[in-house]
């Protein structure tokens, strides 16, 4: 063969090398639109109302505990799963710090006061598993305080389940990437900074404490009764979907039927002109 033939044929192609298990297994998933986003959030929600209904006519009781580090998304979680329901039968408890008063009451006390009647379903933006969090790592409680939490949270979640209640225990994950970057934006956009808080600054600095303190809770109270579930929050838009199916999946609601809706004819009865007397009010500005 002669050079030139050489020179002319084509480089054989490297061999394609297949994609490694693990890699593929640990690659985020392609950036979900908003229209695909908002297409799935709104089927979801249909279902949540479907929730509604079955809860109002069974009587059930439900309570769903949101928790995790600083910005993992509860809020938004939580926001999105009671936006198109009524604040009568969902209702979101986010407590304060503890009054003077509140010291003084079984430590239980604050949370079961706010536990849901039939009908109802109550969702905690935090719970009492403050004790096995903020408070332990910021010394609000004492170690032996702690210890007796986790040694008697079982027992108690035990006892609610069997006395009829639904309770979901969810734990959104954000990565030490991801929280910077939400927490850069609360510093930032005037519409995010109310979100900041003195506590929130303050425990920043301290992931790898909030990591054992979490380790040590789910050792202690992830029960065959009351499991956590786990969703990773770094993708908001997924963890909202996943959250919200999870829920679902895990009540056994039913879609109630109802009688097709009539809107009965109005009465003429005492009819008269109620056109507004614009002598008597002021009108908004129609600025928009």
């Amino acid at each position: 063969m002669s050079s030139a033939e050489v020179a002319a044929k084509p480089a054989a192609k490297a061999p394609e090398k297949k994609p490694d298990a693990k890699a593929k297994r640990h690659a985020k998933p392609e950036k979900m639109s908003r229209k695909d986003y908002e297409k799935e959030l709104a089927k979801l929600q249909v279902e949540l109302c479907y929730l509604q209904d079955w809860a109002r006519e069974t009587g059930a009781r439900v309570i769903i505990v949101c928790e995790g580090r600083d910005t993992a998304g509860k809020g938004g979680l939580i926001k999105r799963m009671t936006e198109r329901v009524s604040p009568r039968t969902f209702r979101v408890i986010a407590l304060s710090a503890p009054s003077e008063r509140d010291c003084t009451k079984l430590y239980m006390q604050r949370y079961i006061e706010h536990f849901p009647a039939g009908g109802e379903v109550v969702i905690f933006d935090r719970s009492w598993y403050n004790r096995a969090g903020v408070e332990r790592v910021m010394g609000y409680a004492s170690d032996k305080q702690v210890e007796r939490f986790l040694s008697n949270v079982p027992t108690f979640e035990k006892w609610l389940t069997e006395q009829g209640i639904i309770l979901v225990k969810l734990w959104l994950e954000v990565g030490k990437k991801e929280q910077d970057r939400r927490f850069k934006q609360r510093i930032e956009d005037p519409l995010r900074q109310w979100k900041l808080s003195p506590m929130d600054l303050k425990s920043y600095s301290r992931w790898y404490d909030y990591s054992r303190a979490r380790d040590a809770m789910f050792k202690t109270t992830s029960t065959e009764a009351a499991p956590w579930y786990v969703i990773h929050s770094d993708d908001k838009k997924r963890a909202r979907l996943n959250g919200i199916r999870h829920i679902l999946n895990l009540i056994p609601y039913k879609r109630i039927k109802r009688d097709k809706i009539k809107l009965p004819k109005r009465s003429n009865k005492h009819r008269y002109n109620d056109h507004l007397d614009l002598s008597k009010v002021k009108l908004v500005k129609e600025s928009y």
